[in-house]
Formats: C-alpha cells, structure tokens, sequence
C-alpha cells in the first residue's frame, strides 16, 4: 500500500508539471507574454521538479532504512531463538538437577527413618514455612508439627530447623 500510494504521488507531481510546463510554453509563444506570469509559471515547475526529486529521495531513504530494520528484525529473532533453545536445554538442565537432588534429600530423609508424615514435614521446613503454616497445609495443629519436627531434629542428630536447612544446602556454598 505504501508503495502504491508514493508512486501516485510521484506520478501526479508528474503530470502537473508536465501541464505547467504545457502552460509555460503556450504562454510563451503568445506574442503578447507577461512576463511576471511566466516567471511565477517557470517557479512553479522548478519547484516541483525539486519537489519531485526530494520525494523520490526520501522514499528510496526511507526503504533502504525498513530494508536495514528488516535485516536487523532477522538478526534479533535469530538470536532469540538461539537464545531460547539454550534457555529450553538449561531449563531442562535445572529441571533434571532439581529432581535429583529431590531424590538426594528423599535418600537421606529415608536413611534418618523419617515416617511419611515427618518426611512431609521435613520437605516443609526445607521451603522455609512456619510450623502454622505447615499446620494449616496438613490440616493438622501446630503442637504436632513441632512435636514431629523436635522427632526429625532427634534422627537427624541436627539442632533445629536452621542447621537442618544448613545440612542439605552447605555443599552449594563451598
């Protein structure tokens, strides 16, 4: 559409200076010419030949410029998918460490002979919830949450939730 509507544009610029310049010429071979007339006529046509030519230069500027988005558009979508293809392996990546490492804290919650239900517990505390929010989670009261967690921190031989979280997590910090 753009191009349809710079070109008619270009062309009607056209034919009214072909008509100005029909108009200068039959003006002028009238003997009895003004002079003033054919001046102000002889403007009008250099001004749209000017007119013409500026117009023809900002449309071929003007592409040049879409035509160097375009090929930079390319440029940025190349990237981006390269970008999300290593973002998709490092999902993936983290996905399989985070289940292996899920398997890690099962193991050792199994070694310690932690029950399902102190497991659950564990697991929660691990996230860093309060014993009532792990109550309102189970559906439970808060006094058998702490009673299960006073148990895991007995098997575990650790001091509380603190050192507890610190066991399973000191090894990322080294």
């Amino acid at each position: 559409m753009p191009r349809t509507r710079d070109s008619f544009f270009i062309i009607l610029l056209i034919i009214l200076t072909l008509l100005n310049v029909l108009d200068f010429t039959s003006d002028y071979q009238e003997e009895d010419h003004n002079r003033l007339h054919l001046l102000m006529e002889g403007l009008i046509i250099v001004l749209s030949l000017l007119g013409i030519s500026f117009l023809i230069r900002e449309i071929q500027q003007r592409r040049r410029e879409v035509d160097n988005l375009r090929g930079q558009l390319k440029i940025t979508r190349n990237d981006l998918s390269a970008l999300n293809t290593n973002l998709d392996a490092l999902n993936n990546k983290l996905g399989q460490a985070s289940r292996q490492y899920g398997e890690v804290i099962q193991e050792q919650l199994t070694t310690w002979d932690f029950t399902p239900s102190e497991k659950e517990v564990a697991l929660l505390l691990l996230k860093g919830l309060s014993f009532d929010e792990i109550a309102g989670m189970r559906d439970t009261k808060e006094k058998t949450v702490r009673q299960q967690a006073t148990a895991i921190y007995r098997k575990s031989g650790l001091n509380g939730r603190h050192e507890f979280a610190a066991w399973f997590f000191e090894d990322f910090l080294q």
